[in-house]
């Protein structure tokens, strides 16, 4: 048994349309990245972890993710291949470890689109209820029987609404999402302006209520908010899963990361300031911290546009997650890990059809049914697994195969800054819950039986 065996992923696949520019990778990235974090976690986070030292976070957790961009970049520019992290380890470290970067990057984007999906969900309900409108309890919550809480019937819908969206061509998809990125850009922009009239710089006096915290298992802190905050940048992966539908993939790619990254981590930490600048760090533990800090300064009218705002355009992480996860499944079933099903692709639209409807489904199931608090956590621990093996992979590609060619991106000062990447992503992991780790253990167990009793037989390796 080989569990070792590599292949040769640095190609291209035909059948997809290769029509994706720069411009589009950016917008996927910020799409992606920019929604629940901005409009809900930055309140709870500097509520609750951090104060408005959040932006010391922000930045450490950009730091992160940015060491980690980096080494996407160069794989993205020397292995152009679809799956993003899967593909590179595939070519490596091997099928047994690139399945399981391959499956925890499948719960990372499942978990993220339910989040997400409940995230607008709570924009909506509060909408509803501004109307006198509310649901059923039976249809208005998480599993809680004890609570008459069955199903949550919002985020499965408008987890129906994209799938339906990303069935259709990659282009037209988004095209879409760039309208709506324009407009929660608009609605981010107001919510800075207006805010500046309304700063309070006493609210910044004290700056780090909660201290630097622990650098490992820690629960309060700078390093606690930083471990949130990370949340806040996943996706800027997901521009690297797009790569057989990309023009010069080797150039648009690492450029991509790095502007959607660059220009992610401004916005957050504008808005974080004008945030805590405004109210009381305290008073910030809500579901709506930017609308409700517009709301608290009498610019009710900023409020309820921010609120219009996030409740359309959360959709566009909903959209670029979902594109991103439909193209996993797709990766893993092409390579025969998953079942052939998966990687047909639809004769008009040349979309992974299939792949799509299960990624919606997943989605849709666990936005309806586990709370976003259950698994945020989870899905960090996942993600961070990963991106310990892809800065282990970098020393390993730069040990076998030299250093990057000319008009090829190169990663600086390795093996510093993968050495450096490890140590923050063990920290954060230790941030998280034994329920977490639990959770963790059984996700990677289960990635394994499906290994062992379908992928090791059924992979295009093995024939």
């Amino acid at each position: 048994m080989n569990l070792f065996r590599k292949k040769d992923v640095g190609k291209s696949h035909a059948g997809l349309n290769r029509h994706l520019r720069m411009w589009d990778l950016i917008v996927l990235g910020i799409g992606a990245m920019v929604g629940t974090g901005i409009f809900t976690i930055t309140g709870t986070a500097a509520a609750t972890l951090a104060g408005p030292a959040l932006i010391v976070s922000i930045v450490i957790a950009a730091f992160c993710v940015g060491l980690s961009a980096l080494f996407f970049a160069e794989f993205a520019s020397r292995i152009p291949a679809t799956g993003g992290a899967y593909s590179y380890l595939y070519a490596i470290f091997g099928e047994f470890p690139a399945w399981l970067a391959g499956w925890l990057t499948v719960m990372e984007f499942m978990t993220a689109v339910s989040g997400v999906a409940s995230g607008w969900a709570a924009y909506f309900k509060g909408l509803l209820a501004n109307g006198g409108i509310h649901l059923p309890a039976a249809l208005n919550g998480t599993f809680n029987p004890t609570a008459g809480n069955y199903v949550d019937l919002l985020p499965i819908l408008v987890m129906v609404l994209v799938t339906a969206l990303v069935l259709h061509n990659a282009k037209f998809v988004l095209r879409f999402n760039s309208i709506l990125v324009i407009l929660k850009f608009s609605a981010l922009a107001l919510f800075v302006l207006v805010g500046m009239f309304h700063l309070n710089p006493a609210n910044w006096e004290n700056f780090a209520p909660y201290g630097f915290g622990e650098i490992y298992g820690g629960q309060t802190g700078i390093m606690a908010g930083a471990s949130l905050m990370f949340f806040a940048f996943l996706g800027f992966e997901s521009i690297s899963m797009a790569v057989d539908e990309i023009q010069e993939p080797q150039k648009n790619i690492p450029r991509g990361i790095v502007l959607s990254l660059m220009i992610t981590t401004v916005l957050y930490i504008l808005v974080t300031l004008v945030l805590t600048g405004m109210v009381p760090f305290s008073q910030l533990n809500v579901d709506d911290a930017v609308a409700y800090a517009l709301r608290q300064v009498g610019a009710s009218w900023a409020g309820t546009y921010v609120s219009l705002v996030a409740i359309f355009t959360l959709i566009t992480v909903c959209i670029s997650m979902t594109f991103a996860l439909s193209r996993m499944i797709y990766s893993l079933a092409r390579d025969g890990l998953l079942p052939s099903m998966m990687r047909e692709l639809d004769p008009k639209t040349k979309v992974p059809k299939k792949a799509t409807i299960l990624a919606g489904i997943a989605a849709a199931i666990a936005g309806g049914v586990f709370p976003l608090a259950s698994i945020a956590s989870f899905l960090n621990i996942c993600t961070l697994a990963y991106l310990i093996m892809m800065a282990l992979a970098i020393l390993k590609l730069r040990k076998e195969r030299g250093l990057p060619k000319e008009g090829e991106f190169k990663t600086p000062l390795v093996p510093f800054l993968p050495i450096l990447s490890i140590i923050i992503c063990v920290s954060f992991m230790t941030q998280y819950s034994l329920g977490t780790w639990i959770a963790f253990g059984l996700a990677l167990l289960i990635g394994t039986v499906l290994y062992f009793s379908y992928g090791y037989q059924h992979s295009e390796e093995n024939k």
